[in-house]
């Protein structure tokens, strides 16, 4: 881990624009730590250092660029594709730059930001990708944010490549597909907390609806801690229309629904096969045209007093389970 030293004057190791040790920050003006660039002029000095790497102390924005409203828009919707641009959150950014399936542009970390292991661990991965970090007033990070607790950092990046739908229904590395479908589900921390159970559980793909369905804002990214680097997505124009399509590829759909008598556990062999688990938001559930277009729709056994699950809770049973079955059958 790199150490962290206060803003005091530092010793010159010769290299130009850059002190030793730790970050470029001469006499109360913020410089590009990168060898051989010499310091910038007219912006703030940075309270922290940390090892040396790409680190300018600024209030702009990406690259330089100077905060305007039409780069904070808290609610904008996502034009086309995944989107995922703004990544908010320490374990979000930290697997952004771990799984190096996009560019990173720059990382914003605030200025006055407790020191933390998670924090150096970025710093040395945006230090080995060569991805600038800049050090900003709290106040205008936030400002910046899209989410309710950005943690005192944000990144931004190339949006989130989809991989084509076809290639989610073949075999990886000799496993049969294991796929989620989401329908309707519009509640971004809902579809995150879903993302990371499909991560941990070992699922090959997500299907997303391209039309009135949430798709991966800066919520998204931090909820799902980070899976949204990992788990392969796609975007289909109804999921009725890639339901028939899987179904004649060989992979089993099953819609996830309180009224059905056939339950969770009762999928069996099923998860050795090619399988979809589809699931809708909570309260609606599945729409008629996907519950219709299902193999066969399970129920989750609920024993108490509450009629049904968050989607993410429900997706985490029904996708461990098809993993315990998959497990067990390999053993």
């Amino acid at each position: 881990m790199a150490a962290r030293k206060s803003s005091s004057p530092k010793v010159n190791t010769g290299k130009p624009g850059r002190p030793a040790g730790g970050r470029n920050t001469n006499s109360g003006k913020g410089a590009r730590a990168a060898a051989g660039r010499a310091p910038s002029t007219g912006r703030s000095s940075s309270p922290r250092s940390a090892s040396s790497r790409n680190v300018v102390a600024r209030e702009g924005g990406p690259r330089g660029r100077p905060i305007r409203n039409s780069d904070v828009r808290r609610s904008a919707p996502v034009a086309k594709g995944l989107g995922g641009e703004q990544i908010e959150g320490r374990q979000a950014v930290r697997e952004l730059l771990i799984g190096q399936r996009r560019k990173v542009k720059e990382i914003w970390i605030a200025q006055d930001i407790d020191p933390a292991a998670i924090i150096e661990d970025i710093e040395q991965l945006a230090d080995a990708a060569r991805v600038t970090v800049v050090e900003v007033p709290r106040r205008k990070l936030e400002d910046t944010a899209r989410s309710e607790a950005p943690q005192g950092i944000i990144a931004f990046a190339q949006p989130l490549e989809e991989v084509e739908f076809a290639s989610l229904m073949k075999k990886r590395n000799g496993v049969m597909p294991f796929l989620v479908a989401v329908d309707g589900v519009t509640d971004p921390g809902n579809l995150g907390a879903l993302l990371r159970c499909c991560d941990g559980a070992g699922v090959s793909g997500v299907i997303l609806p391209k039309h009135r369905a949430v798709h991966v804002t800066p919520t998204v990214a931090k909820t799902s801690a980070g899976a949204i680097e990992h788990v392969p997505m796609c975007l289909v124009p109804g999921l009725p229309v890639a339901i028939t399509q899987m179904r004649d590829k060989g992979i089993w759909v099953v819609g996830l629904d309180d009224d059905s008598e056939n339950t969770l556990f009762d999928i069996g062999k099923l998860a050795t096969e090619g399988i979809c688990i589809v699931l809708g938001a909570e309260g609606s559930g599945l729409s008629r045209l996907v519950r219709d277009r299902c193999d066969t729709i399970v129920s989750i056994p609920m024993l108490g007093q509450v009629s049904s699950l968050n989607v993410s809770a429900a997706a985490a049973l029904a996708t461990y389970e098809v993993t315990r079955v998959r497990m067990a059958e390999q053993a």
